[in-house]
């Protein structure tokens, strides 16, 4: 196994030290470990972000192979357990925290406590919305980025980053819904996922006017 101090070494290589070491002691949470999530959460892992908090109830299903970033060996594990090995994988000694429950108005709260950035990545629009509102009343000096429309094909440039207020960002092309014939797919939602793990690293590294 390669010994932390050569994974360090090799990040620092490639981003600097003074750049790394803001990486390494970032907290970021991952609230919905699908499509968006377990992608941010492979780019963040990969680009060494010292703190992350996995939170799903959901377990790996078949169906979630077209576009999530999980394998068949993963089928019936919880997408916490799951994503947590994978990203041990890429890095053994990242900090990884786990919250194998469904967020709730009752939970909000307490879970989201010690991260800086809450990345947003459920599927459900009221899901997205009870987050979002909970983070906005509970914690509104957090940074929040949120998803909405990713849904099909075709249309790379329509999936932008907006700023909604000082903390609140919204990626996505907030218009296309999942529909029969016009899915969730892998392409597409992994391109908003990549808008939203750049804007953590953007945040993380420099902040944002």
């Amino acid at each position: 196994m390669l010994t932390f101090e050569e994974i360090e070494a090799a990040l620092i290589q490639r981003h600097t030290e003074e750049i790394q070491k803001k990486l390494k002691t970032a907290r970021v949470a991952v609230a919905g470990l699908g499509g968006l999530g377990s992608n941010v959460a492979f780019a963040l892992a990969r680009i060494g972000a010292g703190h992350l908090h996995l939170i799903d109830f959901d377990r790996v299903d078949i169906t979630n192979l077209n576009r999530q970033q999980y394998f068949i060996r993963h089928i019936g594990l919880y997408k916490t357990e799951a994503l947590k090995q994978e990203l041990e994988e890429i890095n053994p000694y990242l900090d990884i925290k786990t919250d194998c429950v469904k967020v709730t108005p009752e939970n909000l709260k307490q879970l989201f406590q010690e991260e800086d950035i809450v990345c947003e990545a459920f599927d459900e629009p009221e899901a997205k919305a009870m987050l979002v509102n909970g983070i906005l009343e509970h914690f509104p000096d957090k940074f929040l980025i949120a998803a909405s429309g990713m849904a099909g094909y075709g249309g790379s440039n329509a999936i932008h980053t907006r700023k909604i207020t000082e903390h609140f960002y919204l990626c996505g092309d907030e218009t296309a819904e999942s529909a029969p014939g016009n899915g969730l797919m892998a392409p597409r939602v992994a391109l908003c996922a990549a808008h939203e793990a750049n804007l953590i690293t953007e945040l993380i590294i420099g902040g944002k006017e």
